[in-house]
């Protein structure tokens, strides 16, 4: 199935597991669980292009776009603060950020938000937001 919706949505193709795959997948960069009062620390202050999910754990959108965050944590390493903040459990930066409905993935930029994109979308519709502001 993961592969179906990679091909369907535009993710990168996985290979078979091996042991040494798995254990790269261990250290593989990954996106960090915020919460609402790590959010300006992490994100307002970052000083690069900080990509925000807003997600919770009963929402199936969320779930299906969860690997393409993590791809774009693998892709832009070093390069964008990958971040992901359960709304359920923080609902001060939902409120702040006027969110009403998730996936919500704000991409915050100098300290303020420069992009959005609502629902299940491509990696490549993520990817192009963050080659849009990254040198921006």
């Amino acid at each position: 199935m993961p592969n179906l919706f990679n091909k369907l949505f535009g993710g990168k193709e996985e290979s078979p597991q091996s042991a040494a795959a798995t254990s790269e997948q261990a250290s593989r960069p990954k996106p960090i669980h915020i919460s609402d009062a790590e959010f300006d620390e992490m994100v307002m202050s970052a000083d690069k292009l900080a990509i925000v999910d807003l997600w919770a754990e009963w929402c199936n959108p969320c779930h299906l776009i969860a690997p393409i965050i993590e791809d774009l944590a693998v892709e832009y390493d070093g390069r964008v603060v990958v971040t992901k903040l359960d709304v359920d459990h923080n609902p001060n930066t939902p409120a702040r950020f006027g969110i009403m409905g998730i996936p919500t993935v704000l991409f915050i930029k100098n300290g303020r938000e420069v992009d959005r994109i609502v629902g299940a979308q491509s990696y490549v519709a993520f990817a192009n937001k963050v080659e849009k502001w990254l040198d921006a």
